[in-house]
């Protein structure tokens, strides 16, 4: 949905500029059973998505217990078709708690190769375009995973590899063992989520600490060509209408001044919201989730968007609610 060149391009001509993450598809959280209208629900927004140009579908093992997976592939089943117009994406690697067990990070042999199958049987898809690796696993045997995910790739079953909230080293020590780059990572990044860019400007100054992003993560994405993608990228609609009659300043200031950029744009406010995070140089691709019609449109309209310098700068100033040091 826009013509700059992303570094997953690559490997995937059609990438779209946005991703949908299809978390809140397939209904609750729990073990209920789907129903016909939350498949004619995904169905909407497949199409919807498709028609905005959106070609990347970003899923989970665990979203709504599986059954998110369930339904987008009860659509590809109904409407196989479809399926050549799209890059598929899932991501494996948490476990819930359980009767005997808490919530917990697996990257095992096992589980891997478990939780492969299970998206494959669930997607109805014999080939999955890209793995990533939801949360690092602290208990990782680097070697026993790679050659797992290497196997994966020489079957033919899994196409290339990301990952999702890993920092620089965390990644370059992956890298070491797989036989192809990590293409993806996904990381929280957001007009109300600055620590991305925080890290980089807060160097040398006093509050360094407060931020939970590793400094060099960006620059380590971008010479390694590996994209970022940026979940929660709408802030939870902070900086909508509802952030007009924020009791925050920073909130209000900064909606007030998104309502401004839209009107002189002729876009949604979601795209401007979108459009700061693709003004980076990294080019980051939102992952947005709305399963709201309308609002997959408006968040489409960030391909009409090209902040200016002082533009952008003035966003992130409002948002930080501080001036830069």
């Amino acid at each position: 949905m826009s013509s700059t060149k992303l570094p997953i391009h690559a490997q995937f001509p059609t990438a779209s500029q946005i991703v949908y993450g299809c978390m809140g598809l397939g209904g609750s959280w729990d073990d209920q059973p789907y129903q016909a209208n939350h498949v004619a629900q995904a169905q909407q927004v497949i199409e919807t998505a498709l028609e905005s140009g959106i070609t990347i579908f970003d899923h989970a093992d665990i979203y709504t217990r599986g059954k998110a997976e369930k339904v987008f592939g009860e659509v590809l089943k109904q409407q196989p078709s479809l399926r050549d117009g799209m890059i598929i994406q899932s991501k494996c690697g948490i476990r819930f708690m359980d009767e005997t067990n808490p919530g917990r990070y697996d990257f095992s042999k096992e589980w891997v190769t478990h939780s492969v199958e299970g998206i494959l049987q669930r997607l109805n898809i014999e080939h999955l375009d890209m793995l990533l690796l939801h949360r690092p696993d602290p208990l990782i045997d680097l070697e026993e995973l790679t050659q797992t995910l290497n196997q994966l790739q020489a079957s033919g079953k899994v196409g290339h590899f990301g990952v999702s909230n890993m920092n620089l080293h965390q990644m370059a020590y992956l890298q070491q063992g797989l036989n192809s780059p990590i293409l993806v990572n996904q990381l929280e990044m957001s007009l109300g989520k600055l620590d991305f860019l925080n890290s980089g400007v807060m160097v040398g100054t006093q509050g360094d600490e407060r931020n939970d992003f590793t400094s060099g993560t960006l620059e380590y994405c971008q010479t390694n060509k590996v994209q970022l993608q940026a979940w929660g990228c709408l802030a939870q609609g902070r900086f909508a209408e509802q952030g007009l009659q924020s009791s925050d300043d920073a909130v209000r200031a900064t909606s007030e001044y998104v309502a401004q950029l839209a009107a002189d744009y002729g876009v949604s406010s979601e795209a401007i919201v979108l459009g700061f995070l693709k003004r980076h140089p990294a080019n980051i691709q939102p992952v947005i989730g709305t399963t709201n019609l309308d609002r997959i449109r408006a968040c489409a309209q960030m391909n009409h968007v090209d902040l200016t310098r002082e533009q952008w700068y003035k966003l992130f100033v409002l948002s930080r609610g501080v001036a830069l040091p």
